[in-house]
């Protein structure tokens, strides 16, 4: 085991940044479909426009200005696309998943066309920023500073979302928006304003995640259906709703992959689904989410 261990650090700590990345896109879409019902096929391309930012704005010599401006303007971006995905699919709440589904297909499909037809077909690469583009030695083997930020940067994101959750009056009523949204309205609370919050908050989590993800994926055509599908098996890992289950199912599905890739790189693309077989076999409602969230 110590051994087998020596030999694979490396891929074990990519695994590790690559799934708090996962996650970092992961949670805002799990609270969603917890909070609002939304199976919001959009996502991925949100992430996309975010690797896109960063590649035109930090490109090509990774200045720490132009990565602020990125973040700033992911943040902003995402914010506004959220409150839009919002008014758009309020109208649907009560014509069920497939309506949805439907409406936030073809706006992600609206959306990738529009990037490619602003970008072109070739893959972009974006950039560490400057002073993170170096290395560092890890047991023998150089190691890239920007993947440890990227790790520092996702369990940042999930002591934040721990604390705002479970520690503030708004993350108790988001928490009750999730396992019973008409007794919290029954209570005379305004769930819209928290609604829109969430959305907003989840869009920009999933476009930050596309601008520090840019140096590790790059941005270019079909990334988005590619973190769409797995951010999509995280949440089922994790369980609808639970924040908790994003992060256990971010860090799972970033080790089956990476480790996947690295020692059977053959089965690597069906491990992932074997794993959430897996997990749905044994508990179908996730890791952490309630049983009522299957129906």
């Amino acid at each position: 085991m110590i051994q087998w261990l020596d030999a694979n650090t490396i891929t074990v700590i990519n695994g590790l940044a690559y799934g708090l990345l996962l996650y970092t896109l992961a949670v805002g879409l799990s609270l969603v479909f917890g909070m609002l019902n939304l199976l919001n096929l959009a996502h991925g391309t949100l992430f996309l426009g975010g690797a896109y930012v960063a590649a035109v704005l930090v490109a090509p010599d990774g200045a720490w200005l132009t990565w602020v401006m990125a973040l700033t303007l992911a943040l902003g971006l995402g914010a506004i696309a959220g409150v839009g995905l919002t008014v758009v699919t309020r109208p649907l709440a009560r014509r069920g998943h497939m309506a949805e589904a439907l409406l936030t297909l073809g706006l992600s499909l609206a959306g990738g066309n529009l990037l490619l037809w602003i970008f072109g077909a070739d893959v972009r690469s974006v950039p560490a920023p400057t002073g993170l583009d170096g290395s560092v030695t890890i047991l023998g083997d150089p190691y890239p500073v920007y993947r440890l930020v990227l790790i520092g940067f996702g369990l940042l994101v999930a002591v934040l979302a721990e604390v705002f959750l479970e520690r503030t009056m708004m993350g108790a009523t988001v928490r009750a928006i999730v396992a019973d949204a008409d007794m919290v309205r029954a209570l005379g609370i305004d769930t819209r304003k928290i609604v829109y919050g969430v959305l907003a908050v989840g869009s920009a989590l999933a476009v930050v995640a596309g601008v520090i993800g840019g140096p590790v994926l790059g941005a270019g055509p079909g990334l988005d259906g590619h973190v769409l599908l797995i951010a999509l098996v995280v949440v089922v890992i994790g369980g609808l709703g639970s924040a908790r289950g994003a992060l256990i199912g971010g860090l799972l599905i970033g080790q089956v992959q990476t480790l996947g890739t690295a020692l059977a790189p053959q089965i690597a693309p069906f491990l992932i689904f074997g794993a959430m077989a897996l997990v749905l076999v044994v508990r179908p409602q996730g890791l952490l989410g309630r049983a009522g969230a299957v129906a």
